[in-house]
């Protein structure tokens, strides 16, 4: 892995650890196993490296999505496998811990990659919803928009339910709820998988 790698893959870990403030630059270098001299040759200081790290996490994350989301089977059993999907579930999600870090949230340009990204992720699912909507598979009723808000708002509140508890029954429990929640929008309560 190049120096420009193993920084951007380092302060990407420390962020997600540690957040903004407690991620400093000889915390990324000793992480990296680079020098002082080689962070500042690749970027322009410790901003430039997290906005790189940022972008790069909300990159995996859509990677990560897309790949569970993608095809074209039942809507239901693509937002099930999404909501499913492997995690860890006790480290939390790596761009939705960036939006508890004030010096993130406060920087518009750190900020933005998050913002997109979870606008993304809305638009994404709310896309399916509406494929499940179109196909029959959901009741009309269930808006689109709506529906994607509550699942993201789901997974991110079942990692912080999952972190204060130590356990990862409040995020898998939380889930399951939405999971029924979804299954009885069918369009005669039930779904058709």
């Amino acid at each position: 892995m190049s120096t420009p790698e193993r920084l951007i893959e380092s302060t990407r870990e420390l962020l997600w650890e540690r957040g903004y403030v407690g991620t400093s630059p000889k915390a990324i270098q000793q992480h990296a196993g680079a020098g002082q001299g080689s962070m500042y040759h690749h970027f322009a200081g410790k901003p430039d490296l997290a906005l790189a790290a940022i972008r790069r996490t909300a990159e995996e994350l859509r990677r990560t999505v897309d790949d569970v989301l993608g095809g074209d089977g039942p809507a239901y059993a693509r937002v099930e496998a999404y909501l499913l999907r492997e995690r860890d579930v006790l480290r939390g999600c790596p761009v939705g811990r960036l939006t508890m870090d004030p010096d993130v949230i406060a920087d518009d340009t750190l900020r933005a990659p998050v913002t997109e990204t979870l606008d993304w992720l809305r638009d994404r699912l709310a896309g399916i919803v509406r494929e499940g909507r179109e196909r029959g598979e959901f009741a009309a009723s269930l808006d689109p928009h709506r529906t994607a808000s509550l699942i993201v708002a789901t997974v991110q509140g079942g990692y912080v339910l999952a972190r204060a508890s130590g356990s990862p029954a409040a995020f898998e429990a939380g889930v399951r709820g939405l999971l029924a929640l979804l299954a009885s929008a069918g369009p005669d309560d039930t779904t058709t998988q």
